[in-house]
């Protein structure tokens, strides 16, 4: 064997080794296929929740100012399924920076921010639990968009109200103890 050749079949090998390397790290440029969406779909989600808004405020003038129709009953349900969509609408904002900088590059003016902030997340834990937080609130905001229209056929019901209040206050008092321990 010559000895000459192995050196020249080491080299090959490196540099194969590198370029498949250098492929695999670009491969993380995938996640753009879920950023990039994510990032569309809270524009349009923000878009949709302030246009909500700006009919309710427009309803309310037109009731006050000319006499249009009654918005006293769908004003409430309305402004909380708009703040239900914007809350939605962070959740894909958050979801998407944070995998950007996660697996793509870090975002400089987050850098400076406080940990805590909820676009500066150092790990997919921590991604995750900041997702969730905002999901619980959209869910408590669609509970009580639920709770607003509803009507007591018979005492239990109003029982049943009174125990779901009490299980969402004991779920907030949970996360804030636990955010209290980071």
């Amino acid at each position: 064997m010559d000895p000459d050749s192995r050196p020249e079949r080491k080299t090959r090998r490196s540099q194969l080794e590198r370029r498949f390397e250098a492929f695999l790290w670009s491969s993380r440029l995938m996640v753009l296929l879920a950023v990039v969406p994510a990032l569309l779909g809270a524009l349009m989600l923000f878009i949709i929740a302030s246009l909500d808004i700006f009919s309710v405020v427009a309803d309310a003038w037109r009731h006050y100012t000319g006499g249009g129709p009654d918005i006293h009953k769908s004003v409430v349900t309305d402004i909380v399924v708009a703040v239900d969509i914007y809350l939605i609408a962070l959740v894909l904002m958050i979801f998407g920076l944070g995998v950007y900088k996660l697996f793509v590059s870090r975002i400089e003016p987050v850098e400076g921010r406080d940990p805590q902030h909820p676009f500066n997340v150092s790990s997919l834990d921590q991604l995750k639990d900041k997702i969730a937080r905002v999901v619980i609130l959209a869910v408590i905001i669609e509970f009580f968009r639920a709770v607003v229209g509803i009507s007591f056929d018979t005492p239990l019901d109003a029982i049943y109200l009174a125990l779901s209040v009490l299980a969402l206050a004991l779920a907030l008092y949970l996360m804030a103890l636990a955010h209290k321990q980071e």
